[in-house]
């Protein structure tokens, strides 16, 4: 005897089963391939230099990348498991601990000077910097206030005082590192996290035009930085002295043409490029791999863009539409202005290129921020397709083909009457 199978109710929506979402799959890749080039890069950069100068056998900086690196990817994924709502509870704690470490860098013994900018805390290959953990600790702060308070986000007084008073504060610790680089990443963030969250262009451009005062202000106060900008405007009026950096980085990228002179084979990396493994990378890149290799680079990044903002806009909450947002517009706005300052359309801060850059503390924090990105892109349920109930002539064919006896179940020898 046939037994008649359970008939599905026509009123429960069917699902497919859940998978990850297209956004997820695109951080996630992008991560992976700039983790993989910058680890080649890092150790093509430094390894001839570090050999001529006798200091090892020429992976120091690619042990160091790989290390960080390792360490990064743990941190990713534990928060793009479960670390986001861990993260948020302990925003404020974590935005403190930035705070005491800037003012620690201040103190003799404790903070590291490393070319006559105080910025790190450790000693030897073991060095962290703090100005790296103010930028993500504001970028959650930021989310966290903008979300629950929406409604005064109308108004200049709302919008300083329990965001911009914060903000302004770690700038003026970072600025006066001296670091003008990451104070600018910062400013750019925020910037572009309250437009996502709808300030008004009133409020954004006073704000504008207040930020690009102070720093005008900020560097004319020291000589040095005075010649940054003076560099930055005609880099060949003094090639060996302040215009040095961005001039042989010209030279680099020049000197690749379309498809470059292949990996190992830059010349500026050895001799002439100042700080090859940093934040002056994409000139070796542009040397060894040419504007393809560049143009690979950035494409890269624009899928971190576009999955970071699709993430955004898909996310469940507000905060964690803001927080996506604001994660994303890290990323960009510290790729954007290193990417700038070596092409020589920005002045040379010393920001450290995303994923790439042998710059320890920042590959692990933005690694951790990447985390939180996939832990929202995940939680995301627009990739998921909702199937309506079979409904009409196709319900009840697939009743009657379910309750059909097989052949099998017929007794042998039956006939028909």
């Amino acid at each position: 005897m046939a037994v008649a199978a359970q008939a599905r109710p026509e009123s429960t929506p069917r699902t497919r089963p859940k998978t990850r979402p297209v956004e997820y799959n695109i951080l996630l890749t992008a991560t992976f391939c700039l983790l993989a080039a910058g680890a080649v890069m890092v150790y093509s950069a430094s390894s001839a230099r570090t050999l001529l100068e006798g200091q090892g056998d020429g992976t120091t900086y690619l042990v160091r990348y790989l290390a960080y690196g390792a360490l990064g990817l743990v941190v990713m994924l534990f928060l793009s498991r479960s670390g986001l709502t861990l993260l948020s509870r302990i925003t404020p704690a974590l935005l403190g601990l930035a705070f005491v470490l800037l003012v620690a860098v201040k103190i003799p013994g404790i903070g590291v000077d490393i070319n006559g900018a105080r910025r790190w805390i450790g000693a030897g290959p073991v060095q962290f910097q703090p100005s790296e953990l103010m930028k993500l600790a504001l970028v959650l702060h930021a989310a966290g206030v903008l979300a629950t308070r929406p409604a005064r986000l109308q108004t200049t007084r709302g919008v300083i005082r329990p965001l911009l008073l914060v903000a302004g504060a770690a700038m003026v610790l970072v600025a006066s590192q001296p670091d003008l680089g990451t104070t600018l990443v910062i400013a750019f963030t925020l910037g572009s996290l309250l437009l996502v969250a709808g300030v008004p262009v009133r409020i954004l451009g006073l704000l504008a035009i207040c930020g690009t005062a102070l720093v005008v202000l900020f560097a004319l106060v020291d000589p040095e930085r005075v010649s940054r900008l003076t560099a930055f405007i005609n880099p060949w009026a003094d090639p060996t002295d302040t215009g040095l950096q961005a001039v042989q980085g010209q030279i680099a990228l020049g000197s690749g043409g379309l498809f470059g002179v292949g990996i190992g084979e830059s010349v500026q990396k050895v001799f002439y490029l100042p700080e090859a493994h940093t934040d002056f990378i994409l000139a070796v890149i542009g040397e060894e791999l040419g504007v393809a290799g560049i143009g690979a680079l950035l494409l890269l990044y624009g899928m971190i863009g576009y999955a970071g903002l699709r993430t955004a806009r898909s996310a469940a909450t507000l905060h964690q539409q803001l927080l996506a947002a604001g994660v994303t517009g890290l990323i960009l706005c510290q790729a954007l202005l290193n990417v700038f300052a070596v092409l020589g359309i920005a002045p040379v801060t010393g920001v450290p290129l995303p994923f790439i850059s042998s710059g320890g503390t920042s590959l692990l924090v933005l690694l951790a921020a990447m985390g939180l990105l996939l832990n929202i892109a995940a939680r995301s349920t627009s990739h998921l397709a909702v199937l309506p109930p079979p409904t009409g002539d196709r319900a009840d064919a697939r009743g009657s083909r379910r309750a059909r006896p097989s052949r099998s179940a017929e007794p042998r020898g039956a006939s028909a009457s």
